[in-house]
């Protein structure tokens, strides 16, 4: 499958724009990272990589789940990256941690979503792509356990 993905950013002012997306609504305005002079309140490049990850981690979970029989009650993942300066290079997002939280509505279901979460790790194209690594950490509940819990 070959597929090609366009966007554009604009310049607004001081270090802020807008991004767009061929074939998207929403335009996603963004800044650099106050630590960087940017203006809080707004996306930073770093986090809308992060988030990037996050999210196609997600995507690929689903992909797989969709085709199993996993009964599925939620999903929620938080992530984080963590900035570290390089020798030579600069700063560089050093690891991408992501901590997704599987709920499940039977327990028998368990082992399947944990392989699930398996093979969305490696088939993520995110973090195919990035030289970053990429740590996940997942926890799978059932719906019972967590009413109770």
């Amino acid at each position: 499958m070959d597929a090609t993905y366009r966007v554009s950013v604009i310049w607004m002012n001081n270090r802020e724009g807008w991004g767009e997306a061929e074939g998207v609504k929403d335009a996603v305005k963004f800044s650099a990272p106050p630590e960087f002079g940017g203006r809080p309140g707004f996306w930073s490049p770093e986090q809308l990589l992060v988030l990037a990850a996050n999210s196609c981690f997600l995507s690929s979970f689903l992909f797989f789940a969709e085709r199993s029989d996993v009964a599925l009650a939620g999903y929620r993942a938080d992530a984080e990256g963590r900035l570290e300066k390089v020798e030579g290079k600069g700063f560089q997002l050093a690891e991408i941690t992501l901590r997704p939280v599987v709920l499940l509505e039977r327990d028998k279901d368990r082992a399947r979503a944990q392989r699930l979460l398996e093979k969305a790790e490696r088939a993520c194209i995110v973090a195919n792509s990035l030289m970053t690594p990429i740590q996940v950490e997942p926890r799978v509940e059932v719906l019972q356990q967590a009413k109770t819990a």
